[in-house]
């Protein structure tokens, strides 16, 4: 005999209405319970009111609990499945493979933060639009500074992925722009350049002119005994280092100083070399 069976007229009616609703959540397993409650009198309100706190409705609802700690709204059915649904189709569109983040569990986390569906759908299109756009420089830096673990982490992780899911992606794009003006540059200066709110397209402007400068910023700095490095640059033209400004500013002082002694001298020699033959 199947659960249920053993009811008839209004009760009968009750337990299918509720089963069906909660087979809908996924817990066809508290059928049972359902038989026991409506066998005691209880109503359908009631019933519907008291398996909540089961433990396999805390369960299938776990968000929830966290939710409230935070002081975050508890989740409906309703508003709890329409929302992961929401999730499974950013994941499917994104053609993740069967079995990867399509679990109910998956998504705890998600809800838990009140991560929104567009949210996910940002951080997916976030990776994409990296693995799509990068050039080989700015690739080859995040598999040299990430992993492919990092990338997925910071997609879709809740508590890092907001900080972080863009902050990856922007190092390693300034990281390949600064390969591609000729430049060294380690994951460190990257990522100061990228929490400073330097962009790649920024980046690459910026490069361009320390790549036209900085050969001769070093000559002269040479010259003096002093040296720039393209980091000196870096922090100049991005991060409004006054220090390494008043550096190049002296340098170049000197340079004039010598030029200018040297004509001096040029000039003085000539006129007494004149002198003699008059």
């Amino acid at each position: 005999m199947a659960v249920g069976d053993n009811l008839t007229g209004t009760n009968r009616d009750a337990f299918l209405a509720l089963k069906s609703i909660f087979d809908s959540y996924g817990l066809g397993s508290l059928a049972p319970d359902i038989v026991n409650y409506l066998q005691n009198g209880y109503s359908s309100e009631t019933i519907g009111v008291l398996l909540q706190s089961t433990a396999a409705y805390k369960k299938r609802f776990a968000a929830n609990e966290a939710r409230v700690k935070k002081g975050l709204p508890a989740l409906s059915p309703q508003e709890y499945l329409a929302t992961e649904t929401a999730y499974r189709q950013v994941m499917r569109a994104a053609g993740l493979p069967n079995g990867f983040y399509d679990k109910n569990d998956d998504f705890q986390k998600f809800l838990e933060n009140d991560v929104s569906p567009q949210e996910i759908q940002s951080r997916v299109t976030a990776a994409a639009n990296f693995i799509d756009s990068a050039s080989s420089e700015q690739k080859a830096l995040f598999s040299q500074w990430y992993t492919k673990g990092d990338m997925i982490a910071y997609a879709l992780d809740p508590q890092r992925a907001a900080p972080l899911v863009g902050k990856a992606f922007t190092t390693a794009q300034i990281g390949g722009e600064a390969v591609t003006h000729g430049l060294g540059i380690d994951q460190n200066m990257a990522e100061t350049l990228t929490e400073k709110g330097v962009t790649a397209d920024q980046a690459s402007q910026g490069f361009g002119v320390i790549q036209s400068t900085l050969g001769n910023d070093q000559k002269l700095a040479a010259m003096s005994g002093d040296s720039i490095s393209g980091y000196d640059a870096m922090r100049e033209v991005f991060l409004n280092d006054a220090s390494v400004t008043k550096r190049r500013d002296r340098l170049a002082s000197q340079e004039r100083a010598r030029f200018g002694g040297s004509s001096a001298v040029g000039a003085g020699s000539l006129g007494q070399s004149t002198a003699g033959q008059l």
